[in-house]
């Protein structure tokens, strides 16, 4: 297991390998006109968006490509075990994809493994390459300037708030927090007033993964100044700071005056399942610091379809700390089709991304997934700004959004901001510990001489 996937992952293995020999499994492993497709597919069964989707450029490829074909690859798991099993898969030429779906998230680790093959040659004549947006191209560079794939989408987070539970707790359907305590203080009012219900959900822990470090985490710490987490102009890491301890404090605040789910849930693997298809669509959530994929969940071809959702849901952007300019804060991602390292057909397995993103097969993506455009000609069209309500919104929130440092260590320094989180969330640190725990951690990953205090 290479140094750069959380270490509680080692234990998966044994099961990835199993995982890999299904879906690896028979005809047209070594046929030269097959491209073999990975992907992640939903612990939940209901969820197959992506699957509908690849089935249907599956049978559009072929039908314009006489005589190849693609294969697809479906790796059904969670988010994390995913991340395991496609890295077991590209370590042999056995089991490698040709096209494999990258989270920006592991790119630049999975770059520096070996994995994935650079793409420069093929988007130097492709003129598509122009229609993505600057911040999406970057995400799939690595740190050798090289690009190793093309970005679908990306994404915003923000509160989703659930407005007849307001409405019992007195709060305002058109609520718009300033400030963290403005969070707070709604959370604690639905406490008092609608026993029952979870005030509010901020992801937390190893169990969600990057979820907790991106949606929950990351959302505090870029609100508490400029460069909280990475320098870029000194290529340093940023560790005591008091951002880091505040942002801690919020977490430990939420469970420690039980505004959060039991712990026992809020570090369950499957809480973001749970959140989209139970708990929000039934009313057991109040509010729900997530992404603006959620309504995907909720249409009529959803795995829970809810009609009422577009009356019930409000939405509002997370605030920074205390007001600060520019007064909001959002994390954007998002995920690549790359061509693995070890595949033999590079030329097709490039064909098979090109025609992902024509522009009727990018828009129908986009559209399906709840995506925000990458593509300024997807973003343009009728069809994309008129997909889901709040798309506008969630849309507009790119203008204050903020990126990961795409860095191969960065996939370590998530996995010890989970365990920073997790600790204060059962109780075991309170903020300074586990900022101190955190630091040592850091120094340890990074080096020395690769972190600044503040």
């Amino acid at each position: 297991m290479r140094p750069t996937t959380p270490v509680r992952l080692i234990a998966l293995t044994a099961l990835a390998a199993t995982s890999v020999v299904a879906c690896g499994s028979g005809s047209g492993d070594d046929d030269p006109d097959t491209v073999k497709v990975a992907y992640q597919r939903s612990t939940d069964n209901k969820v197959r968006i992506m699957d509908t989707y690849l089935a249907m450029v599956k049978r559009r490829f072929e039908q314009e490509n006489p005589g190849k074909k693609l294969r697809l690859l479906p790796v059904q798991a969670s988010l994390e075990d995913y991340y395991t099993k496609i890295q077991q898969m590209m370590r042999s030429a056995k089991t490698a994809p040709d096209v494999v779906r990258e989270d920006t998230f592991l790119i630049n680790s999975d770059i520096t493994s070996g994995y994935l093959r650079p793409l420069d040659d093929k988007l130097a004549g492709w003129k598509d390459w122009d229609r993505f947006v600057p911040a999406a191209k970057a995400s799939a560079r690595g740190v050798d300037g090289k690009t190793y794939g093309v970005p679908d989408g990306t994404d915003t987070r923000a509160l989703w708030f659930n407005k007849e539970i307001f409405a019992k707790a007195g709060l305002p359907a058109d609520w718009r927090p300033r400030t963290w305590n403005d969070v707070l203080d709604a959370a604690r009012a639905v406490k008092r007033a609608v026993p029952g219900v979870t005030p509010l959900n901020v992801y937390t822990g190893k169990g969600a993964g990057e979820a907790a470090t991106m949606q929950g985490f990351e959302m505090l710490l870029y609100g508490t100044g400029p460069d909280p987490l990475y320098v870029p102009a000194t290529r340093k890491w940023v560790a005591g700071s008091k951002g880091f301890r505040d942002s801690l404090d919020f977490v430990r605040t939420v469970y420690a005056e039980k505004l959060g789910p039991d712990p026992s849930d809020a570090l369950d693997p499957n809480i973001s399942t749970h959140v989209a298809t139970d708990w929000l669509p039934a009313g057991k959530l109040a509010i729900d610091l997530d992404g603006n994929w959620l309504g995907k969940y909720w249409t009529a071809s959803g795995a829970k379809p809810w009609p009422r959702w577009t009356t019930v849901m409000g939405r509002a952007a997370f605030p920074t700390q205390d007001g600060g300019a520019p007064g909001r804060v959002s994390l954007s991602g998002g995920w690549t089709w790359s061509i693995g390292a070890k595949s033999a057909k590079a030329d097709l397995a490039w064909r098979a991304i090109a025609f992902m993103q024509t522009p009727d097969n990018a828009t129908e993506w986009t559209v399906r997934d709840g995506q925000i455009a990458v593509r300024d000609d997807v973003g343009a069209t009728a069809k994309y700004r008129s997909s889901m309500p709040g798309v506008g919104f969630f849309t507009d929130l790119v203008k204050d959004t903020h990126w990961r440092p795409a860095l191969p260590v960065y996939p370590r320094v998530s996995n010890a901001i989970q365990e920073a989180m997790e600790s204060v969330t059962t109780g075991d640190a309170d903020a300074a510990k586990a900022a101190r725990a955190y630091d040592e951690r850091l120094r340890s990953i990074v080096g020395g001489p690769g972190v600044t205090t503040r």
